[in-house]
């Protein structure tokens, strides 16, 4: 196996912009956030293609397999063909997105609730000028 067929960790979470720096994904591997094979891993230890990592990105966690090695990073498109996610994985993000939605719904409160905006504003002047029947916007 020649140097070409791995490469470090902390790079590779990189190269596939799972982390914005390596210093970044250096620190979530050491803080044990991930783990190969189903074992915790330093940031030096070399992966293979067929690896199964495991990154949990609060509040997601990702379970991918590795398919490619990429020294440099690049584009979002090209960085996703270096990991192919599970099914399970996929499924589990969205279902906790989903429930995130749900949740910044109750926490904010449904559109139209408090004050109108400007634009709101407007129409409700506009609605009440055509029951009123002048037709007319009042001058402000």
């Amino acid at each position: 196996m020649n140097d070409t067929e791995r490469q470090r960790l902390d790079k590779w979470l990189w190269a596939a912009r799972f982390f914005k720096t390596r210093s970044l994904a250096t620190q979530q591997v050491l803080k044990g956030r991930v783990s190969v094979n189903g074992q915790r891993a330093k940031p030096s230890r070399p992966i293979i293609l067929g690896d199964v990592i495991a990154i949990k990105k609060h509040p997601y966690e990702f379970e991918v397999e590795v398919t490619g090695l990429r020294e440099e990073r690049r584009p979002a498109a090209e960085a996703s063909m270096l990991y192919k996610e599970s099914e399970r994985s996929a499924q589990r993000r969205a279902e906790v997105s989903a429930l995130q939605k749900i949740d910044r719904v109750v926490s904010h409160g449904m559109r139209g609730e408090g004050r109108p905006s400007k634009r709101q504003r407007r129409q409700i002047v506009r609605f009440r000028n055509q029951q009123d029947g002048s037709g007319e916007d009042p001058v402000e």
